[in-house]
């Protein structure tokens, strides 16, 4: 049986065919155009065919040549291909479902400290409002805002959230009535949809104000009622760990004080009953760790 020929023989043979020069393939392979040479002709005597002719300034292919590298270009590719693969299948992949406005306003600006302790894991974040399906989408822990009580999941909440009325100066501005909790219910009320309005629930009850006739402006997600607050249309329940920033700039200000914890209201880890992956694991330790820094450093 044939020996087959060495990488370096093949991969000479395609870079000077390529390149039409032993010269330039010698110097895009960091060997010695010798060298280079050397290899071709000895691939050549393995084979017993000619692969190049050769004049003082220029090389061709023969016939014999323009066939062989088409089998060469061939068993490169394969061989980048499989090694792609194989590559793709030694990389972990995590995904997390969670509620867009953490992401943004929270677990972004920390995420580079993860991402550059674990470069072998593929992030896919899954933003959702909607309860877990673990196995119909395929995500691995999610990141929810409530009370907790989710079914069907193992639940651990990270942190309790603190909440307090806030608005934007320019809104506070035109309506300088606003200096006890009983005036909230005369102005307009910025809710993320939900099924049960937990936030102003608790904290109507915490202040003894009764909001059941104020007005309601529903909107999908947390993160547009922090944008229609800081467009002064209203006033929003503000979460502490995603407003801190807006607070420090002065777009937002909290015209009854600071916020306080409310009725066990805060952030949870869910993960599906059972063993969590590797990955998994290394990600609810990394943010039980991150969390844990941030609550320290709350005023």
């Amino acid at each position: 049986m044939r020996r087959f020929p060495s990488l370096l023989s093949l991969r000479a043979f395609e870079a000077a065919s390529r390149l039409s020069s032993f010269s330039k393939a010698a110097h895009e392979l960091s060997i010695s155009p010798s060298a280079i040479s050397h290899q071709i002709r000895k691939l050549e005597d393995e084979l017993g065919a000619a692969l190049f002719r050769r004049s003082t300034r220029t090389i061709t292919l023969t016939a014999a040549g323009e066939t062989y590298l088409q089998t060469v270009k061939q068993v490169f590719a394969l061989l980048t291909e499989g090694s792609r693969q194989i590559g793709q299948a030694a990389r972990a992949s995590l995904g997390i479902s969670l509620l867009a406005s953490f992401a943004s306003n929270w677990l972004m600006p920390r995420l580079d400290s993860f991402t550059e302790a674990h470069p072998d894991i593929d992030f896919r974040l899954d933003p959702s409002v909607e309860l877990t399906n673990f196995s119909a989408s395929g995500n691995q822990l999610a990141i929810r805002y409530g009370r907790g009580g989710w079914p069907d999941v193992e639940a651990r909440r990270l942190m309790l959230e603190r909440l307090a009325p806030v608005c934007s100066p320019a809104y506070l501005k035109r309506h300088p009535q606003l200096s006890e909790p009983a005036d909230v219910a005369a102005l307009n009320l910025l809710m993320a949809n939900a099924k049960v309005e937990y936030e102003w629930q608790a904290w109507s009850h915490m202040n003894g104000v009764d909001l059941a006739s104020a007005r309601k402006t529903p909107l999908r997600d947390y993160n547009i009622v922090l944008q229609a607050a800081l467009a002064g249309q209203g006033i929003a329940m503000g979460r502490g760990a995603l407003i801190a920033e807006h607070l420090q700039s002065g777009r937002l200000v909290q015209p009854l004080g600071p916020a306080v914890p409310m009725n066990g209201i805060g952030y949870w880890i869910l993960a599906p009953r059972g063993t969590l992956s590797e990955e998994a694991a290394q990600f609810r330790d990394w943010l039980i760790s991150e969390v844990t820094s941030f609550e320290d450093s709350r005023p």
